[in-house]
């Protein structure tokens, strides 16, 4: 089996007021899917369009921990995690494509 790069990445909607955290091992694809609607439940109902904050992992099941971890903590944890990298929550789309 190949090892695969892993992201987990957190998106918003245009208020910052929803958060969703996800994993993927292709990062690009993923958001595009995202933003254009192609992903039918929490991202399509809350509009969380905006990628604001990521990490790239060697292996996809690190991703899979440090997602499950992310997922855990106190929405305060998450804005500061977020912030230390994007402090005006600014969409980083377009920097990765």
């Amino acid at each position: 089996m190949i090892d695969k790069k892993g992201y987990v990445y957190i998106l918003t909607n245009k208020n910052n007021t929803v958060l969703y955290i996800g994993i993927t091992s292709n990062l690009i694809k993923r958001v595009y899917e995202h933003k254009a609607d192609l992903v039918e439940g929490f991202t399509n109902k809350y509009k969380t369009h905006k990628l604001i904050y990521y990490e790239i992992f060697d292996e996809i099941v690190t991703a899979i921990t440090r997602e499950k971890q992310i997922k855990g903590w106190l929405r305060s944890k998450k804005v500061a995690l977020i912030e230390k990298t994007n402090p005006k929550w600014d969409d980083l789309y377009k920097s990765i494509v």
